[in-house]
């Protein structure tokens, strides 16, 4: 099993959502963030200056199994792709064990 966690604007969620529902992705957690980004310099709006050092963004954590993470991080890719700098990052890692509490499944019956 792994564990797909992805950092994405908050204006490509519903984009992603969908992607992830076409590939039979169905279950997820996700949060709002705040982070710091690489970019220093601030944005001028209709005279306006605002910093862009701290970034809203969107927070997703799926478990998935092994077969589906290639086109997981796939439809993650193309879906939250702008071409600008800040379309985030997707982090991947292994999860040892999972468990559901109702029926105490564990490994891939508890993330089915």
């Amino acid at each position: 099993m792994k564990k797909i966690e992805a950092i994405i604007r908050k204006s490509k969620f519903e984009d992603v959502k969908e992607a992830l529902h076409q590939i039979e992705v169905n279950f997820f957690s996700y949060w709002d963030v705040t982070g710091v980004g690489n970019e220093q310099q601030g944005h001028v709006y209709r005279g306006i200056s605002y910093s862009t050092t701290d970034i809203q963004r969107r927070y997703l954590s799926i478990v998935i199994s092994d077969e589906f993470l290639e086109k997981t991080v796939q439809a993650i890719l193309e879906s939250a792709y702008s071409g600008n700098v800040g379309d985030g990052k997707i982090f991947v890692s292994d999860v040892i064990q999972a468990y559901r509490i109702r029926t105490k499944e564990n490994g891939q019956a508890g993330i089915n």
